[in-house]
């Protein structure tokens, strides 16, 4: 066991592994150790501070969870774009679930949209389950306010996969784009532009949210597709 798995099992509520494990039905539950988000991202800056973030972010693959969410935090704090864009991209191999793929994104993106964008282009490309995920997980993060195009959501419909963690997030980011930039985005669900599961689901989380207007949940709510059969 290597010092930072014993800091991690030191951590351990094994109360919350149960509890976590439920939730990510990818994740061998082995392999879960149990600890809390804020004592993990106190754990990241400890390591970052005490000069120990690099070796652990050299040291992929890992074997836990924990240890997986840890390097997540880690990267978020890289400052140059270039640097953060290689450490995301090393370490996108590795994510096997929905959680460690959303633990990321690093600030210094936010700093070079241009140059975000045509990566997003190509981890949505990729055609690899996380990948593609975290590709829209950033177009949603960082592309639905003041960097927002009428390419951004023709770039998110365009995705085609099979994939639950895909299609839920697209969804995602459709219910967000409808909170955003309702006037834009209202016409992809119009038109149909999803595919029935990813169309319904989308409209559900924008209903749900409390930023879309009563007016608008109610319009919404008349587009949903009937279908006996929703499939991705």
């Amino acid at each position: 066991m290597t010092a930072i798995q014993k800091e991690l099992y030191a951590l351990q509520d094994t109360d919350y592994k149960v509890f976590q494990t439920k939730l990510m039905p990818t994740v061998d539950p082995d392999t879960v150790i149990g600890v809390r988000i804020p004592l993990l991202r106190k754990m990241a800056n400890e390591l970052w501070k005490d000069g120990r973030a690099e070796g652990f972010l050299q040291s992929l693959p890992h074997e836990t969870y924990e240890e997986n969410n840890l390097h997540g935090y880690l990267v978020e704090k890289i400052r140059d774009f270039d640097e953060a864009v290689a450490a995301v991209e090393a370490f996108l191999p590795y994510v096997n679930n929905w959680a460690t793929c959303d633990t990321m994104s690093p600030k210094v993106f936010g700093k070079y949209p241009d140059r975000l964008y045509k990566k997003i282009k190509e981890w949505i490309a990729s055609g690899e389950t996380y990948t593609v995920r975290f590709g829209v997980g950033m177009l949603m993060r960082w592309f639905l306010d003041e960097n927002f195009t009428p390419e951004v959501p023709s770039l998110a419909v365009s995705i085609h996969s099979e994939e639950y963690y895909v299609n839920m997030m697209i969804a995602w980011f459709f219910a967000t784009a409808l909170a955003k930039q309702y006037d834009a985005i209202l016409p992809y669900i119009e038109e149909k532009r999803l595919k029935p599961w990813t169309h319904n689901k989308a409209i559900q989380k924008a209903v749900e949210s409390y930023r879309i207007t009563p007016e608008q949940k109610a319009y919404l709510k008349t587009l949903k597709i009937k279908s006996k059969a929703e499939r991705f």
